[in-house]
């Protein structure tokens, strides 16, 4: 073990995230050293663009063009980037992903209350039925993947009551399509995350580098099916928002409603930022409700300075989601 220390010293962990979007296909690569708590790295950025007609929604149309940009996009990897190992996760539209938290009580009888296991492996069938309820589509078409939080929390934020149970289904259609895609790229996908929280997984990242530790703000992500908001203090969400929302008149009230008058030290926001022309807004608009500074999610600040990245990508907020997806992987 004494020898093996050492060479491990330099060795890194790598990890893709690969974002199959409706007009392009994005591979972030990042990495960390296996020793120590050295920060993480942008290794490379990429893209290739796919024409609109090959997704639709959540569904892949045209598996062979997908399946070419996968191919494309990784052939762009630099050579230290390609001779390494690493996991690769890939994005489910959000649209296509329910994620549902229900209290253990409610879902179970109380016999199942204490497994000093902590695997509940008796809960799957009540879990998949309320999948199937929650949903609408029979249990034998979903993917459902779930977990039992402990009292006081669900999720990533603390909530009142007992254990809870978390639940994230999707068709499995959506998922199988991407998995088969990548594999017929020859990419093996080991894990699977909505757009969504894949985004807030990179703003979090990016915050602990921008604010002051502990200083609550907003996150925000802008996709095809509108926006996501967190409330993020105490390093734990606090509230959480999506617009349109019959709740809503406007973005200015989703917004007010997210902060609930609370100070906050700023504002991330990653996603197709052009988006917000759609309900007139702009990222000063969002400042201005919200009393703070509005910082766009951009790979660059994360990067290191003697490794060059394409330019157009490092400042792309929407490479939030792949890097999001590569974060998973070096982390776990």
């Amino acid at each position: 073990m004494g020898l093996l220390k050492p060479m491990l010293l330099g060795a890194r962990r790598f990890a893709a995230g690969v974002d199959v979007a409706a007009r392009t296909v994005t591979l972030v690569v990042l990495s960390r050293r296996l020793l120590g708590t050295s920060p993480v790295r942008v290794d490379w950025l990429a893209s290739v663009p796919v024409p609109p007609e090959a997704t639709a929604g959540a569904a892949i149309v045209d598996r062979t063009v997908i399946v070419q940009a996968l191919r494309d996009v990784f052939a762009q990897l630099p050579r230290d980037c390609a001779g390494a190992s690493m996991r690769c996760a890939m994005a489910l539209p959000t649209s296509a992903t329910l994620v549902a938290t229900v209290p253990l009580a409610q879902l179970a009888p109380a016999a199942y209350g204490d497994d000093a296991s902590q695997i509940y492996a008796e809960l799957e069938p009540l879990v998949l039925a309320e999948a199937e309820r929650v949903v609408g589509i029979e249990r034998h078409e979903l993917a459902v993947d779930w977990r039992v939080a402990p009292p006081g929390y669900a999720a990533s934020r603390p909530v009142a009551g007992g254990a809870q149970v978390t639940i994230a289904a999707t068709a499995r259609a959506h998922l199988e399509a991407r998995i088969e895609c990548a594999a017929m790229a020859g990419i093996t996908v080991s894990a699977v995350d909505d757009e969504a929280h894949a985004a807030l997984r990179a703003m979090r990242h990016a915050a602990e580098y921008e604010l002051s530790s502990h200083e609550p703000y907003v996150a925000l992500w802008i996709g095809a099916e509108g926006i996501h908001g967190w409330a993020v203090a105490e390093e734990a969400v606090a509230r959480e928002m999506r617009f349109p929302a019959l709740e809503y008149a406007d973005l200015i009230e989703a917004l007010r409603d997210l902060v609930k008058d609370e100070a906050v030290g700023c504002a991330i926001v990653s996603g197709e930022i052009g988006m917000l022309r759609g309900v007139h807004f702009t990222l000063a608009d969002i400042g201005d409700v919200l009393g703070c500074p509005v910082l766009p999610f951009e790979c660059a600040t994360l990067a290191d300075p003697e490794r060059p990245l394409p330019a157009a990508l490092a400042h792309d907020p929407a490479c939030a989601v792949a890097f999001g997806l590569a974060l998973r992987g070096v982390s776990e």
